[in-house]
């Protein structure tokens, strides 16, 4: 497949996987608490990525496992616990639609630390996103009551985290296969998760039925929506742009929002103008 046909491949794939990756946070903390859920999709998916890449960590020059620590920081291991923490007051739904400004946050600090060039063409495209992002933030039913929107702030930190990590990859780790940098980011988290589950109370209720069941989606959500899709993220930063390769946020609140109308939250004709709205912008961010 020609490289401009298999960047807007692995967009829809991840598409679909990330945007099912907040309702399996959502059903995951039904048995766990915030702390053990990041935790376990990152140990759950080490495990994964040690017995499909182990080997490709040799491929790893040593001066750039410094990169590739700061990449499983920013990319990984600090937005799996704000996600999880963000989803304890806030619905899923709008956890993905937050997760949309991720592509202005890659173009602002790309420009302003990396030194990274953008059309204008492509800063345009990032705000009418962000405008189709608005839409469906402010006109959606309020189907949860106890939202608390001052979450919201992680979700905020998290896109920060994300943005920090595609320029990162793009400027420091474009030479490296994207299976070796996923395996290296893993096995640099794998410790402190499993520090971090060891000091909550799961040893308890790892017994427990809903403990197991939450235990089987975040397996999910660490072995597809995390290991695979960062292969597949880190291959797509590689063959196109960090704006482009960021610009999956706009297609992952349509995913979710469908899943939540299958869990039970209506979709307004609002919120369908606002996708397409955003998938306008998504156009026109990547227009030649």
């Amino acid at each position: 497949m020609k490289s401009p046909h298999l960047k807007w491949f692995i967009l829809i794939v991840l598409a679909l996987i990330w945007g099912s990756s907040f309702i399996l946070i959502k059903k995951g903390l039904i048995g766990l608490n915030p702390f053990q859920l990041g935790s376990l999709r990152i140990i759950f998916c080490a495990l994964f990525l040690l017995l499909v890449g182990f080997k490709s960590l040799a491929s790893i020059p040593l001066h750039q496992w410094k990169y590739v620590a700061l990449t499983s920081m920013f990319g990984t291991f600090i937005p799996a616990y704000l996600f999880a923490l963000a989803e304890t007051k806030v619905s899923s739904s709008i956890c993905s639609i937050l997760n949309s400004l991720t592509p202005l946050n890659t173009l602002i600090l790309g420009f302003v630390v990396f030194g990274l060039h953008f059309k204008r063409s492509q800063f345009i495209g990032v705000l009418i996103g962000l405008i189709g992002t608005t839409v469906l933030i402010f006109t959606g039913n309020n189907q949860h009551g106890s939202e608390n929107y001052y979450y919201s702030v992680l979700v905020l930190l998290a896109t920060i985290c994300y943005a920090t990590n595609v320029n990162l990859i793009k400027k420091y780790l474009s030479d490296v296969k994207p299976l070796s940098i996923t395996t290296g980011n893993f096995v640099v988290m794998v410790v402190p998760a499993t520090v971090i589950l060891l000091l909550t109370d799961f040893s308890a209720k790892v017994s427990q039925p809903i403990t197991q069941h939450a235990m089987l989606f975040v397996m999910i959500l660490g072995i597809v929506g995390t290991g695979v899709a960062n292969v597949l993220f880190y291959k797509l930063i590689q063959i196109s742009s960090p704006v482009f390769a960021s610009s999956v946020t706009y297609l992952i609140p349509i995913v979710a929002c469908i899943w939540g109308m299958l869990d039970n939250e209506l979709l307004t004709p609002f919120q369908f103008l606002g996708a397409f709205i955003i998938l306008a912008g998504v156009y026109l961010a990547n227009k030649k």
